[in-house]
């Protein structure tokens, strides 16, 4: 039962070093890489929203002049 709990926790031990390695060989971006990214990704988000808000509209005023529905 002693051997189990070693080998367990050398292979913490083990996954955590080879975690840490990897982390080393990690290129993090620059500040304005990052920047540059997240304004992309607000500006998509932006995009989508007003894109599907429009869609919506559109089929709401589609189904209350077609088929005289009201969605309250």
């Amino acid at each position: 039962m002693a051997k189990q709990q070693k080998t367990k926790k050398g292979g913490l031990l083990a996954y955590l070093r080879g975690v840490r390695q990897e982390l080393k060989k990690v290129v993090w971006p620059t500040r304005e890489e990052l920047t540059s990214n997240t304004v992309i990704v607000f500006a998509v988000c932006i995009f989508f929203a007003l894109a599907f808000w429009l869609i919506d509209t559109g089929f709401l005023a589609f189904l209350r002049h077609v088929l005289k529905v009201t969605i309250s």
